[in-house]
Order: structure tokens, then C-alpha cells, then sequence
């Protein structure tokens, strides 16, 4: 370039409306009459031109066009806000999984200042729904978020004014773990730290201290525990458990139910339905009993509850008889009844009520079937696989062994399928690894 001056050549703009006053009319004259180059003009009618958007707020009053703005600002202040919650849940999300680990401290950190700078345009909870937290969490990460230098307290006693001070903290831990007042439950003794003019708190906020605190009122048990095994026999008709049992029908009418079990097999001896609660329904289940009995030895010791139907002048008849020897529950002896009362659980929860019980005959016909199942078909868990039948009259000792033969054999038979089966990312694995895993 020469030394002079270089010129600014600008294109010039002209009008739209005229431009599209030409095309319409096809007469150029009507643009060079304005000024515009003939050569412009007929550009025009040749070319597709670019379509105008106009702005029609140039016809908008001024405080229309004001409003407008603030309108339009408010708007762009919004989606800002909306944008940045949506760059940081995608910065701080997994891009292998679409979930977010709220557990991480700077996760946390990075939503609270996302959060903290929506909010000033968008309301709290739009701003909590769209991070998909709680207003509950939300609290409780700005309170941790906050800390306090002070000693025992979690957040700050200026943001949370009504929080327990620290004497009051130590008056509940005091009386909490003071052996005056280890009688009293901790809600009724929240009430009396009241009465008492000590702390004026809530139950829950007792219970929240002691459980978050990991506080222990001292309740040592001196009791003995009940045992969590019961009697035990060596051999069929050594022991047996009686009880009764009732079951509602339909209509409300009670059905009554009598059963003994025999201990050593678990194996339901003898049972019976009736619509009445009669003594003579448990006297005649026992001589049912002892008619179906297999050992000849010893009389067999019946446990009872207390009950009427246990303890009578017929019941008193067979045990002076010699037939068999009773014993009474927890009172006899320490321990419960609990296998008969097991099996009436199992009865009633596993067969009884997935039936409509509206008569006796139906109920009698239920009991009828299951005690078969229970007796001859359902493997019971405390006999490797034997029934209670097969245990009672001894003629299921293999069962164990066979049992344990076939799981070998089935085992074998897994791991021969497995290992024949193709995965390229376990073909390119060194085969000792391979074989490791499936072993």
C-alpha cells in the first residue's frame, strides 16, 4: 500500500420493504427513483434473498418496550439459572451410569453452589426438584456444609437458634445414662426431665441424641435367658406335645383343633376337628396316640399347657393308668410347649387360610390332607431330608446319603456345562484363571 489513507468502504443497506415493493411489482424503477443502482435493482428480481426478520418492538411505546425488557431479562436470568443446575448435575454425575453419588463431599459442594445460585432467580423447591433431593437432605448438607468452630455443636447455634444448648445436651446424657433412672423408658423420661425443671425437650429429640450419640442405658439383663432350644427326645414315643388351637370360619363360628406331635420324629401322632371345646375331644386324640404308638417301653411323657382340657379328672385316668406320664409346661419343666404350637403356625399360615373356611367339614377336610403331606411328603429341616414318618418308624436312613450323592453328581454335571460354554472375555483369559473361577 502507498502512504495514503486507506478507505472504509461500506456496503449499503437499503430498506427491505422497498426490496420487497420491487419483486412484487417487477418495476426496478420504483427503486432507482430512490436512489438505489439499477444494477442492485435487478439483483433483486434475479436472486432468492434472505428473509427479514423484523423486531416488532420499533412499533412498541417506550414503557411497553421497558417492560419488555425486564420481562425478557427475568427470562434469560431463569434459564441461566435452569442451565447452570444442568451443568452440574452432568459434572458431577457418572457418565457411565445416570445416577449421582450423593455420599461425596465435593459432589455435594458443587450442587450446593449450583443450588445456592438458582435460587436467586428460581424458587427453592423448583430448584431441589430439579437436582431430585429432598428439602430435608438440602438442610442437612447446608448445615454441614456451614460447621461451627464451637465445641458439640453440629451446625451453627446463629442459623439454628432453637438447637439444645450444650448444658442441656449433658443434662439428657446424664440422666440418660444414670443408673437412678434406668426403669424408665426414654419418651416417659423426657416428660419427667420436664417435671423436674431439668430439660424441656421432646421425646423424638431424646431418641435422636441417643441414637446418634450411640448413648447405652444401662440395662444389663441379671435374668436368665430363655433357652432357644427346646426338650429333646432319643427315640419315637419318648415325648410327646399336646395342644389345642382354635381357627374362625367365615362366618365367625369357632372350630376347634387337637393334635399331639411326637418329639424325636415331629411326626403328628394323632389329631381331631370339632365345632365344641370338649374334654373328651383331648382324651380321645391321646388314646389315639397311645393305640398308634410303636414302642412298647416306657409310657410316653406328654408336655401340656394348663389348660382345662389337659388337666382333668379323664386325663388323670390315663396317666393312673399307666398309659403315660405328664408334665406341664414351663411349670414341670422350664421349657415351652413350642413345637406343637410351630406346627399349628405352619397349619393355619401355610395351608389353613390360603382356603375359604366356611364349614367343619371343610376344615377337617384341610387338617386331613396336610397332616398326610407333613407326615409322609414334606422333607422336614431338622432330618437331612427325611420326612417325619420316615424318622418315626426308622426307614429313611439312606436318604441322607443319597441325598448328598445326587448334590455331587449335580455339582459335576454344573460345572461341566459352564465350562463348555463360549464368552470371548473369558477366552482371552489364561485358562488357570478361567478354571479358578469356575471352581
Amino acid at each position: 500500500m502507498t502512504g495514503m489513507a486507506q478507505r472504509e468502504v461500506r456496503q449499503q443497506v437499503y430498506d427491505h420493504r422497498l426490496r420487497d415493493l420491487v419483486r412484487q411489482t417487477g418495476d426496478i424503477g420504483i427503486a432507482t427513483a430512490a436512489g438505489v443502482p439499477r444494477s442492485t435493482a435487478a439483483g433483486w428480481l434475479r436472486r432468492d434473498l434472505h428473509p427479514v426478520i423484523t423486531a416488532a418492538v420499533l412499533d412498541m411505546s417506550e414503557s411497553d418496550l421497558r417492560a419488555e425488557v425486564v420481562k425478557l431479562r427475568c427470562r434469560v436470568r431463569t434459564l441461566s439459572a435452569v442451565l447452570g443446575l444442568l451443568v452440574a448435575v452432568l459434572r458431577v454425575s457418572d457418565r457411565r451410569m445416570p445416577r449421582i453419588d450423593f455420599s461425596d463431599r465435593t459432589t455435594r459442594a458443587r450442587l450446593l453452589r449450583a443450588a445456592g445460585r438458582a435460587r436467586k432467580v428460581l424458587p427453592t423447591s423448583a430448584v431441589l426438584k430439579m437436582l431430585g433431593i429432598s428439602s430435608s437432605r438440602y438442610t442437612a448438607w447446608v448445615r454441614a456444609e456451614q460447621g461451627c468452630d464451637l465445641a458439640d455443636r453440629a451446625t451453627c447455634p446463629r442459623s439454628t437458634p432453637t438447637q439444645l444448648t450444650p448444658e442441656e445436651i449433658r443434662a439428657i446424657h446424664a440422666m440418660v445414662t444414670s443408673e437412678g433412672y434406668r426403669h424408665v423408658p426414654t419418651g416417659r423420661l423426657a416428660v419427667l426431665a420436664q417435671r423436674m425443671g431439668k430439660v424441656f425437650a421432646s421425646s423424638s429429640t431424646w431418641y435422636r441424641l441417643v441414637r446418634d450419640r450411640e448413648w447405652r442405658r444401662p440395662r444389663s439383663r441379671q435374668h436368665p435367658a430363655s433357652p432357644t432350644v427346646g426338650v429333646r427326645a432319643k427315640a419315637p414315643d419318648e415325648i410327646w406335645h399336646i395342644d389345642t388351637s382354635a381357627v374362625r370360619l367365615v362366618d365367625g363360628r369357632k372350630v376347634w383343633l387337637h393334635a399331639v406331635i411326637d418329639n424325636f420324629s415331629r411326626r403328628i401322632l394323632a389329631w381331631r376337628v370339632a365345632e365344641r371345646f370338649e374334654i373328651a375331644n383331648a382324651v380321645a386324640v391321646l388314646k389315639k396316640a397311645v393305640g398308634n404308638a410303636v414302642s412298647g417301653d416306657d409310657p410316653p411323657t406328654v408336655m401340656a399347657d394348663g389348660g382345662v382340657e389337659n388337666f382333668n379328672g379323664e386325663v388323670d385316668a390315663l396317666v393312673g393308668g399307666g398309659l403315660l406320664s405328664r408334665v406341664r409346661a414351663l411349670v414341670d419343666i422350664r421349657f415351652s410347649n413350642s413345637m406343637i404350637e410351630s406346627w399349628w403356625s405352619k397349619l393355619k399360615h401355610q395351608w389353613l387360610f390360603l382356603h375359604r373356611l366356611d364349614t367343619t367339614a371343610a376344615v377337617r377336610r384341610h387338617v386331613e390332607f396336610y397332616v398326610a403331606e407333613y407326615n409322609a411328603t414334606i422333607p422336614h429341616a431338622a432330618f437331612s431330608g427325611q420326612t417325619p414318618d420316615e424318622i418315626y418308624f426308622g426307614r429313611g436312613a439312606e436318604i441322607p446319603a443319597k441325598l448328598e450323592a445326587g448334590r455331587r453328581v449335580a455339582r459335576a454335571r454344573r460345572l461341566k456345562v459352564n465350562q463348555a460354554a463360549w464368552c470371548e472375555r473369558c477366552h482371552d483369559l489364561p485358562r488357570n484363571v478361567v478354571q479358578g473361577v469356575a471352581a
